[in-house]
This record gives C-alpha cells, structure tokens and sequence, in this order.
C-alpha cells in the first residue's frame, strides 16, 4: 500500500522581537525606578533578609528611591525601559566620563537613612557590605547596584538591552565591573554578558549565600 501520510514542513522560526528601547533616567523617573524595583524584588531572599517585617515595602521602596533613584539619576548611571518598567543602577568610578559627581545633599540622604531602613538588620547589612568590598576589584570599577524587571514586562529582553546599554559606558572606560546577588540564577543570568564568579561566601551572620561577580573590560584596562 502507497505510503500517502503527508509531508511534513519545517516552520521557521520567526526572528525575535527586537529588544525594548532604554535611555537614561530622568529626575521624573525616580518614583517610578523606586515602584519598579519593588515590584521586582520584594519577595525576594535578600530582601527578607535585611530588612524588619514591619513596613517592609514602605523601607524597600525608599531604600531604592534613594539609591537606584535619586543616586544613580544624579550621576546619570541609571538606565530605564521607556516605560520604566525594568531598571539598572550603576555606581560609576569617581571621574568617569558621561557621569557627575553624587551631590552632597544625596550622600548626606544615603548616610543619615541606609541604616535606618535595615533597622535591627543594620549591623548585619553592614558587616555583609564589608565582606562584599573586601572581594570588589582593588582599582577603580564600576557598581551594578541594581537590577530589575517588573513581573508583567519580563521576558521581552528588557535586561538585556539595559545591561547592553551600561555595559556600553563601562567598556568605553576601559574599567571593569562589579555586582554581587543572592540567587545563583542571577548569577547564570550575568555570565553571558562577561561576568565570572569572583567570590562565593556568605553573610555576615551566616544566613544566605552570595556571589561577588566581576567583568574585567574586552580591552583589558582597569582590570582588577
């Protein structure tokens, strides 16, 4: 009997969607990078960790008005979606070309409410912080301090692109970068775009593991 099953065409697989359009945050962005962030991190590990119950969102939502807002903004190291729904804050090297200094009345915000936020977790969030410095690269670098999608944008390539854009900026300096995370998926997120595993040690009280990555720049400047 003749063989009469159809034949089977191969579908191509469309192109992917290009990815979302980003520029640098504006003073009118801060409240909206402070919602975004919260959204995007507010169940999570670290989050639970450094900071008390009691006001938790309201303590996590100024902590990233102040430094993913108002600090990354003014020095012009924020990058944001048009929508601002997917956010990443830098902390630039002291000089680095296309950024300004961090104001004195910002630094002054960051020192007096920082430790106020963590509360009774203050002792601990700073010991941990001064672990992660000892494994930071020794010469100057840049800082990813922040990094998040809201959970309705996710996976349109909004952290690629805003990771595209800064890392732009940190290759032009020639200097490498930095972060640390609390969940080993971010850090497998980070690896394609040059990151490797510098340090892998735990806070300071021995509650969470954490991951102290480093990205020396393709020219090989700067590196740590």
């Amino acid at each position: 009997m003749t063989d009469r099953r159809p034949t089977v065409r191969r579908i191509e697989d469309p192109p992917p969607p290009p990815l979302p359009r980003v520029r640098l945050a504006e003073q009118r962005d801060i409240p909206r990078i402070a919602a975004t962030l919260t959204l995007a991190l507010g169940d999570s590990r670290w989050v639970r960790w450094a900071l008390p119950d009691d006001g938790r969102m309201q303590r996590l939502t100024r902590l990233h008005e102040l430094s993913a807002g108002h600090r990354a903004v003014a020095t012009g190291t924020a990058w944001v979606t048009d929508d601002v729904t997917a956010v990443a804050a830098w902390e630039p090297p002291p000089g680095a070309p296309g950024t300004r200094p961090l104001p004195g009345d910002v630094r002054a915000a960051l020192d007096r409410e920082l430790p106020f936020l963590s509360a009774d977790r203050a002792s601990a969030v700073r010991r941990t912080a001064e672990l992660v410095a000892a494994q930071r690269p020794a010469g100057p670098h840049w800082w990813l301090a922040h990094l998040g999608t809201r959970p309705t944008a996710r996976r349109r390539g909004a952290a690629t692109a805003l990771l595209e854009a800064g890392l732009a900026e940190v290759d032009a300096s020639g200097l490498p970068a930095a972060t640390a995370v609390f969940a080993w998926a971010q850090a497998a997120f980070l690896r394609p775009f040059g990151f490797e595993v510098a340090a892998s040690i735990r806070t300071a009280d021995d509650e969470l593991p954490l991951w102290v990555l480093v990205r020396v720049s393709p020219s090989g400047a700067g590196s740590a």
